[in-house]
């Protein structure tokens, strides 16, 4: 790994080992949009190969919803000089919601149109887990967003059972923080998409933003509100939570 950051390599180690991520005979879909996240995921499972004590394969994906040409090729030629296995799949996910439906509201039908490809391309593969690189500030963004605006408590899990498909969904980020990731791209000197998602061209504002905002604001009184509310969704007292009956 490249200029190698102990804690954030510690901190995955810690999640594949906690979670039993890794298993022998593994063959792992490591899912790669060009964004920070999942090109310092691809930097770490590049790593943990040299592991022979680890019996496992992976290989990356990324899907071409409807990027353009040049950040697809920058990503491509990324990857290559990690020498790793590496897929690119093309997709009409865009055009579908953006240009034919037209959707307002386009996050949740792009989301449910990319996982389902992802599954199909990772089964064709031959790969029984797909990695994510959702990280601890995301596990915590996305169980504020399902309290605020969904009314309910639900998050990322570190690993759970994909919702179709014959595998499992693995985030060995979980507990590596947005900062750490995106001072290691930066002191790496790695080119990410500015914005791998073309939402951002039709409306600047998102609620995963607002989130954001809202908790930068919180750790100025409370420096630790981020680990409290991740602590949280590990302990919860079902005897205190409403409309719960143990049978």
């Amino acid at each position: 790994m490249r200029k190698t950051n102990k804690k954030i390599w510690k901190n995955f180690i810690k999640a594949i080992k906690e979670f039993n991520m890794i298993e022998p005979g593994d063959k792992i879909a490591v899912g790669i949009s060009g964004g920070k996240d999942s090109l310092i995921l691809i930097n770490l499972f590049k790593e943990l190969k040299k592991d022979r004590s680890l019996d496992f394969d992976f290989v990356g994906i990324t899907l071409d919803p409807g990027y353009k040409e040049e950040d697809l090729l920058n990503v491509k030629n990324y990857i290559k000089t990690l020498d790793i296995d590496y897929k690119q799949y093309e997709t009409n996910i865009w055009k579908v919601i953006f240009d034919e439906r037209k959707e307002k509201n386009p996050c949740s039908l792009c989301g449910k149109m990319r996982r389902g490809i992802l599954y199909k391309k990772a089964e064709e593969l031959g790969c029984n887990k797909l990695a994510l690189g959702h990280h601890f500030d995301d596990i915590i963004e996305t169980a504020l967003i399902n309290m605020f605006y969904a009314g309910s408590i639900k998050t990322m899990l570190p690993k759970v059972e994909s919702t179709s498909g014959n595998f499992e969904i693995i985030r060995p980020l979980a507990y590596v923080k947005e900062e750490e990731i995106i001072n290691f791209i930066n002191k790496n000197e790695i080119k990410v998409m500015a914005s791998s998602c073309k939402l951002y061209t039709v409306r600047e504002d998102s609620k995963r933003l607002e989130i954001k905002t809202l908790l930068k604001g919180l750790e100025k009184t409370n420096p630790n509100i981020k680990k409290s509310i991740f602590n949280s969704l590990r302990n919860v007292n079902l005897k205190y939570v409403m409309g719960y009956t143990s049978e």
